[in-house]
């Protein structure tokens, strides 16, 4: 629609990269890449890649108000342009050799009386009529249909049209005064498009109502009416889908229930001036206001209802700027996605403007990123190979999947094999598990060092509930008392130390807990230097025999170490400085050994000479070097630290891991709400809700599980298993926080009831915490020897019958494990357990219709119906988990 000199872009109907700018004059312009043959002289600038080259211009149609491109190939460059006289008038643009062209060209289409032509249409399928609205005429019509190959005849016999027209004009031939079709008598039209699913339907904006007139019987019309009745457009990917405005609102209506918008979109502060469905794009609907620099979009994501549905459609509605200026007018791009043309209301400024996407993101379970732009879907997944897992950490999600596959968490006896299951690669599982039993990485054959201490301290907590093994270092700390000190020589030497040693009941403890000494009396830590030679840790295993006062195991190990590790010459020079010690302080031994230590890569090195070289009780310089193992420094704290040092050093060290979320300061806390707070730092850090919800399982007391947070890490938990579809995994943790946790057990939820008494089928089962487990009471699995229950216990009246079978419910499956011949042994395996399922009562909700479990899901293999006579129920297709298969059934 145009009006006075206000532009217009129409796009070629064959060309996609012609378009014409209308407004006082015709302009042609052809668009293509920047710097191409065609746009290089001359061109004007649309965006960074692309210009547009002016071809041709037309001033031949003066008082311009619409413009409307003739849809056929042949002739191809051909324009209708309605004037404000109401004529319509055949120009061209460019040089055509085509002779059809030369005879359309020129040619007018008169009205009666002379009125403003306010829109133009030409039909899709026949090509040869223009439909044309006009102002109001009291003794005329507004909707006229034209023929573009009919002629005018010279013989009119009407005198008022021979006045009417020139002798110019009657001389040429060019000019028609008969349309084939006259609508809308004594009324307005402000806009008109004909409709795609019939070339004979017209749908037009009159002055009060919208009509669909139908040119096979053009008495009648249908209308509604509205006030929405400028720019009507029919969507082109639903053509019951139109859309029309009045002022700032847009009405979208269905032709299918045409008696009120199905849909008015939010109402803007000024009247909008053109409205457009995006035709590469379903349901995107573009619209623009008077004095606007910016495009609203509608982005509407349902299709049109049937008819009755009144559910509410979804719309997205954003904004686009395509230039500062202010916008005269925009057209989509008839092909190339989601672009368009706009040109500035002043100066004929044009750019090309793409509109993006949103990007809609979809995340799996199994950390796969999907999200789809435009017609595109990407996916990104995580590269299993191995140079991307050494250059990228996994994702957290995939590592609990892997590690929920392993069976992580399940060892309950060997709790330090699960560091093994989770790949053993993670140093903080490590120290976890080797909090829990430090004992059984160093003595495989012992059971977890954590019980034999609580075994050890029975007699110690008089009554106490709350065993010292969820206690944790600190609490054991504060209750130390009965403290000695000692002083001795170096082991294998005769030389005098002056670093004293404490030791007491609770730091032997404490040390047995740090994995240092084993339990009993004997407090050697020959069998754990051993274990960290086996491991290859020889510097650690020199440090522990430093800490021990025994340099001359210290330089043996480091020199076996320097052969196994084939001449690392670091080993043999830290062993040969070691060898030259001295307790003088003014010697030059100990000032290069303060000096050059720091430049020791390994830290047990490093401290090593830090220990050598310290005042007794300052010891700072082992204390807090972070990269050390937190045991190993509590250990040494233990020994080396006084009552009044030790606690003040467990306990800041104690809030420094709860600070960072460092697993090792489990060892400190104990399972108390300390350890919470720190499995919460570490939750927050890692997002690992799988080893917080085991380890606070653990074996922790009831106020500790029943936190909130604790409960909310183990429901996460609960949900990734079932969201990775590992539905067994799921059961046997719930069946494992059951005997951990029996608060947890869920109560019976659902029970078979008798149909005609309501009572319970288990019903004198229902002493059992689980109802349903006293099915085998009544010979429904088990041994066949029990009695089978084929009436309820209550009323006596008879089960369902199988559907299959024709069996009574209670019958056991004749196929099922456990029900042969009677001097059979009733295997009780998990599997034969498991296989019990075939005799579960099991019905649709739908149709009631059932039978036995395993009849049931038998008959559904090769069937999609149901098994009884005449029933068309799809039962398990109603199900949406029916065809759902565990993740992890293997």
């Amino acid at each position: 629609i145009m009006s006075g000199s206000k532009p217009d872009i129409l796009w070629s109907p064959h060309h996609p990269d012609h378009y014409v700018i209308c407004d006082s004059e015709l302009g042609l312009y052809r668009i293509g890449p920047v710097g191409s043959a065609e746009t290089k002289a001359g061109s004007l600038p649309l965006s960074e890649g692309t210009a547009a080259t002016l071809l041709a211009i037309n001033s031949d149609t003066p008082y311009m108000k619409c413009v409307a491109w003739y849809p056929k190939h042949e002739p191809e460059c051909l324009l209708a342009v309605g004037q404000a006289n109401g004529r319509v008038v055949l120009t061209s643009l460019g040089q055509s050799h085509n002779s059809k062209c030369k005879e359309l060209v020129g040619k007018e289409f008169v009205p009666k009386h002379a009125r403003q032509c306010n829109t133009l249409a030409w039909n899709p399928l026949d090509s040869n009529w223009l439909a044309a609205g006009l102002d109001k005429h009291r003794a005329d019509f507004s909707v006229l249909i034209w023929d573009i190959s009919s002629k005018f005849s010279p013989e009119a016999s009407v005198a008022a049209e021979k006045i009417r027209l020139s002798s110019v004009d009657l001389d040429s031939g060019t000019v028609v005064t008969k349309p084939l079709y006259e609508l809308g008598q004594n009324d307005a039209c402000l806009s008109l498009c004909w409709l795609p699913r019939d070339q004979k339907l017209l749908l037009a904006g009159m002055h009060r109502n919208l009509a669909i007139f139908d040119l096979r019987n053009t008495s009648q019309k249908t209308f509604v009416n509205t006030k929405a009745i400028q720019g009507v457009t029919v969507d082109p990917h639903f053509h019951d889908r139109v859309a029309s405005f009045f002022e700032g609102q847009v009405a979208i209506w269905d032709l299918r229930k045409f008696e009120k918008p199905v849909l008015t979109l939010t109402e803007q502060p000024k009247p909008l001036t053109k409205v457009a469905w995006c035709p590469t794009r379903t349901g995107l609907l573009a619209t623009l206001t008077r004095d606007s620099n910016i495009i609203r979009l509608y982005d509407m994501q349902h299709t049109p209802t049937p008819i009755g549905d009144e559910t509410e459609p979804t719309i997205i509605e954003r904004s686009v700027q395509p230039c500062d200026s202010q916008i005269g007018s925009f057209a989509w791009h008839p092909s190339s996605q989601n672009r368009m043309v706009v040109v500035s209301a002043a100066n004929r400024v044009m750019t090309d403007f793409t509109v993006f996407e949103r990007i809609s993101l979809a995340w799996s379970s199994t950390t796969s990123l999907m999200w789809a732009c435009g017609r595109h879907l990407y996916n990104c997944a995580e590269d299993g190979a191995e140079g991307a897992e050494s250059m990228i950490e996994k994702d957290i999600a995939t590592k609990m999947r892997q590690r929920a596959q392993s069976r992580y968490g399940h060892d309950t006896v060997q709790v330090w094999r699960n560091h093994l299951l989770a790949g053993g690669d993670d140093p903080q599982l490590k120290s976890l598990c080797v909090v829990f039993t430090p004992a059984a990485v160093t003595f495989p054959m012992q059971v977890s060092l954590m019980k034999q201490c609580t075994e050890d301290m029975d007699l110690k907590l008089q009554g106490n509930k709350q065993s010292i093994v969820y206690s944790g270092i600190k609490n054991i700390v504060k209750t130390s008392s009965g403290t000695t000190e000692s002083r001795r020589c170096w082991s294998g030497s005769d030389r005098q130390t002056d670093v004293p040693r404490y030791h007491s009941e609770e730091r032997s403890l404490v040390l047995r807990l740090c994995g240092w000494i084993s339990r009993g009396p004997d407090t050697d830590v020959e069998p754990f230097l051993r274990s960290l030679e086996q491991d290859r840790e020889w510097e650690r295993a020199a440090a522990v025999a430093l800490f021990n006062l025994d340099i001359r195991r210290a330089i043996q190990i480091l020199n076996k170490g320097a052969v196994a590790e084939k001449g690392d010459l670091n080993l043999n020079v830290v062993a040969m400085a070691l060898s030259g010690y001295t307790n003088e302080k003014s010697s030059l031994w100990r000032e290069m050994c303060s000096s050059l230590r720091l430049q020791l890569k390994n830290p047990y090195l490093c401290i090593m000479f830090a220990f050598l070289t310290s005042e007794p009780g300052a010891y700072d310089g082992v204390l807090y070097e972070s990269s050390v193992a937190v045991r190993d420094r509590v250990a040494f704290a233990c020994m080396f630290l006084n009552d009044a040092q030790l606690p003040r050093y467990i306990e800041k060290l104690t809030n420094e891991m709860k600070e960072v979320g460092n697993l090792e300061g489990i060892l400190l806390t104990g399972l108390t709400k300390d350890g919470v707070d720190l499995m919460e730092s570490y939750v927050d850090r890692t997002g690992d809700v799988q080893t917080a919800s085991f380890c606070m399982l653990k074996g922790s007391p009831g106020e500790v599980v029943k936190d909130p947070r604790v409960q909310c890490w183990i429901e996460n938990y609960r949900n990734l298993l079932d969201a990775w579809r590992f539905w067994h995994k799921r059961a046997e943790f719930d069946i494992h926080r059951g005997k951990l946790d029996p608060s947890s057990k869920p109560l019976a939820q659902v029970f078979v009831s008798c149909n005609f008494c309501g009572k319970s089928i288990s019903y004198s089962c229902s002493a059992m915490p689980h109802q349903g487990r006293g099915f085998s009471q009544y010979g429904v699995s088990g041994s066949p020897t029990k009695s089978k229950v084929t009436s309820c216990p209550g009323c006596r009246k008879p089960l369902p019958r199988c559907a299959l079978c024709l069996m009574n419910m209670g019958t056991p499956v004749s196929n099922c494990p456990g029900t042969g011949k009677s001097d059979e042994k009733v295997d009780l395996t998990r599997e034969n357990k498991l296989a019990q399922f075939n005799n579960w009562f099991t019905w649709c909700h739908n149709c009631r219709h059932g039978g036995h479990a395993g009849h049931m899901l038998s008959w559904f293999r090769d069937h999609t119906e149901c098994p009884v006579s005449a029933c068309t129920c799809k039962c398990m297709q109603l199900d949406t988990t029916g065809n759902l298969v565990p993740s992890d059934s293997s």
